[in-house]
């Protein structure tokens, strides 16, 4: 039985060069057991494989039988047996076998079942520890220190593994097959389960930074670690599992860290202050700290646009429930939307849902106050003089991911007060103001977006507000960002036209 209240989030995404995802998870937060799978055998041989051990794992863990060490080592053996009987039955899939690694929470603890080079770190208050050992050549040098972690990121053999799950019969207590331990589970720590698709390209310490600075919040999180790995370069499926006690919270002072290159631990600036004690306490108190999560709702599509069962997208978005998608089709819509707790925006098709200015009380075309994990992708927000709109999107104390969303002639791009937003691959051009106004709050994540002609600062950063900018292209636009690093600034960010230049704050208009 899960001893300790829980937040949990889990997410697979199939990087920048593969087009299928060989990654597989599963998330049981009331039983307390979390699992990552890499397949291995290419297309559909290492899918089935992620497929057969995700099924067989949890069946067997289901079953709360025996102790913690047996019901993994069980579940691994028999995963690793199915796999291994389907791939001599079916030529097709001849080879399969997969990597896993799994935690079973048992009572203060976590036992973890590992085979192969997926990974469990344990993060705590200012480090983090790798808890499982890679059954790989370049992972066993690394261990023994004979590489450190940059040069085994960059190794040639990265990718080799002497042990994995489905190649050869076994049993559970076989030697060199499951590697297995008991590690404490204190409330104030988090455990993070992950493919080699976010190890291999995003250091330990980075992947700390990023939990620690939106702790409490494990679904930004995610989706800020998985962003991470694809903008490194995305080279394989990459796939997080991350649990968090009940008292793992953002850090209240700066979480220092060696100097490593990276842009999270090269200047802790970035992610300096978390979420305020006062924020922690009101989430503290709210429904969502639960001791044991009820069982999940199914998502739905809800689909928005000429013909669908919703004919705005505001209509859809109040029918809404949190683990809900809202999908708007090509089409004009003048509305305004209001984001909602655990709910995605998308446009069907990139940027051919447009929203245009409308009569709004706060106006924001894209509104959100106190909501959390919501994300807005693939959308188009337009203005002109004939329908001017003072701000595209507004966000209040909400942690909200925008994505790939254009917006074109705003008073003000986005403007963001308070919480912890992600902000990805966006184009915000020609706005009256700043194109991306933040005020206050920590861990804003500018990454990969386009800021051009914009009348005010491309970037602004007032009343403490602190964020990393990474891959982002700047054409003329200045930047308002006190007490900034412009040589970081400079080297992590594109400028078309003039060097980034660090400006003194300015009064609030």
């Amino acid at each position: 039985m899960v001893k300790t209240r829980l937040k949990c989030a889990a997410a697979s995404d199939p990087g920048r060069i593969r087009t299928n995802n060989e990654d597989a998870f599963h998330v049981d937060g009331e039983r307390g057991f979390f699992l990552v799978v890499d397949g291995i055998g290419g297309q559909a041989a290492g899918e089935k494989a992620a497929e057969i051990a995700v099924n067989r794992v949890r069946a067997r863990l289901e079953r709360q039988t025996g102790t913690a060490e047996q019901r993994v080592r069980e579940a691994i053996t028999m995963a690793n047996n199915e796999i291994y009987d389907a791939g001599r039955q079916n030529p097709e899939w001849s080879g399969m076998a997969c990597v896993l690694t799994l935690a079973l929470l048992d009572d203060g603890s976590a036992v973890v079942g590992h085979v192969g080079d997926s990974r469990l770190y344990q993060i705590a208050p200012g480090r983090i520890r790798k808890i499982t050992h890679d059954h790989s050549p370049v992972g066993l040098r690394e261990d023994n220190q004979e590489l450190s972690e940059a040069e085994a990121m960059r190794h040639p053999r990265r990718n080799e593994v002497f042990r994995d799950v489905g190649s050869e019969p076994h049993q559970p207590d076989d030697e060199n097959f499951i590697e297995v331990q008991r590690i404490p589970f204190d409330p104030d720590s988090a455990l993070l389960l992950c493919s080699d698709g976010l190890s291999d390209l995003v250091p330990s310490a980075e992947i700390q930074q990023v939990v620690e600075s939106h702790g409490g919040h494990p679904g930004a999180a995610v989706r800020a670690l998985i962003a991470a790995a694809n903008q490194a370069g995305g080279k394989d499926n990459v796939t997080v599992v991350l649990v968090e006690g009940d008292q793992f919270t953002a850090p209240s002072v700066p979480v220092v860290q060696p100097e490593t290159g990276s842009v999270f631990t090269s200047r802790p600036a970035f992610f300096l202050y978390g979420l305020l004690v006062a924020l922690a306490a009101a989430w503290f108190s709210q429904s969502y700290w639960v001791p044991v999560p009820p069982a999940p709702v199914a998502p739905r599509l809800l689909t928005a646009g000429s013909g669908s069962p919703f004919s705005t997208i505001a209509a859809a978005m109040e029918d809404a429930r949190p683990g809900d998608t809202v999908e708007a089709l090509a089409g004009e819509y003048r509305e305004q939307i209001k984001l909602k707790t655990g709910v995605t925006l998308r446009s069907r098709l990139p940027r051919e849902a447009v929203l245009r200015a409308a009569p709004l009380a706060n106006g924001a075309a894209v509104f959100a106050d106190g909501v959390k994990d919501a994300r807005v992708t693939g959308l188009r927000i337009v203005a002109d003089e004939q329908m001017p709109l003072p701000v595209a999107v507004k966000l209040l104390n909400s942690d909200v991911e925008v994505d790939d969303v254009e917006i074109d002639h705003a008073g003000i791009g986005m403007e963001i007060h308070g919480g912890a937003a992600l902000l990805i691959g966006n184009a915000v051009h020609d706005s009256g103001a700043e194109g991306i106004l933040l005020l206050g709050g920590a861990g804003h994540w500018l990454s990969h977006n386009s800021l051009q002609r914009n009348k005010g600062a491309g970037v602004a950063a007032r009343d403490g507000a602190k964020a990393a900018l990474v891959g982002n292209i700047f054409e003329k636009n200045s930047l308002e960002l006190p007490g900034a690093d412009t040589n970081l600034i400079r080297e992590r960010n594109f400028f078309l036209d003039a060097p980034a230049r660090s400006t003194p704050p300015r009064g609030r208009k």
